[in-house]
């Protein structure tokens, strides 16, 4: 398989805090790379490094896409190379519809791509993108104007994040269509059954990726030790190095 992201032994501080310390990753191009740790490992964060966010530069290391490096990128420049970066915690913008906010940057109609991600086009198309709309439906539209753009590498950071329990499978198979239309993805998350669905899993602890394997292998670690680790970077020296 072709490379297409790489971070190589990337570092980042703020405010005096060290939070990224040496980060190395690969992704394939056409593959689900999940990056799986607890709250406060530093995923988050490298999201933020590797989309370019401003003040998010990071302090030694590169990044690389498609071969070119393009650690000094702007956020814009980067989206322009074919990255996108969906939040946490999905925009809400006052007076703007459901239709024109899928319609920006996209050439799929805005009712196939309410489609791809459950939703009733006829319910939802005229409604606007501000707090009428619950925040797992937000998340939804949004996915679905990633999907729009055609990105070839998309960050999802806690896609999972503030959905019921019942759209947790949505948000899977919206992960997978990603893949199948030939958008790779970066996906961050704390929840090992959501990491499962990666093709390969790292696992990061205090602000290093310290093991990458199968999905089952790596869930399984993360459920047994880090699911129960008292404070960040226990698993590392005493499971890991012990």
């Amino acid at each position: 398989m072709q490379v297409l992201l790489e971070v190589k032994n990337v570092y980042y501080s703020s405010k005096e805090k060290e939070i990224l310390k040496g980060v190395n990753l690969q992704v394939m191009k056409g593959e689900i790379h999940s990056v799986i740790g607890v709250n406060g490992t530093g995923k988050t964060t490298l999201a933020a490094v590797i989309m370019g966010l401003h003040g998010y530069e990071p302090n030694e290391g590169r990044i690389i896409f498609k071969g070119k490096d393009i650690t000094s990128y702007p956020i814009n420049k980067r989206a322009e190379e074919g990255i996108t970066l969906a939040w946490q915690n999905p925009a809400v913008f006052e007076g703007i519809t459901v239709r024109d906010y899928l319609s920006i940057n996209s050439k799929v109609k805005p009712e196939e791509l309410l489609k791809k991600v459950g939703l009733n086009p006829e319910q939802y198309l005229e409604r606007n993108v501000d707090d009428n709309l619950s925040g797992g439906e937000r998340k939804r539209i949004e996915l679905a104007s990633v999907m729009g753009m055609n990105p070839e590498l998309v960050i999802l950071d806690e896609p999972d994040s503030g959905i019921d329990l019942a759209f947790i499978e949505v948000i899977k198979k919206i992960i997978k269509d990603f893949k199948k239309q030939g958008t790779s993805v970066l996906l961050i998350t704390h929840n090992e059954k959501m990491a499962e669905i990666g093709d390969v899993v790292s696992l990061m602890c205090e602000g290093k990726i310290i093991k990458q394997d199968k999905p089952e292998n790596v869930a399984s670690f993360f459920r047994e030790n880090c699911s129960k680790c008292l404070h960040v970077g226990k698993i590392r020296e005493e499971k890991l190095n012990g």
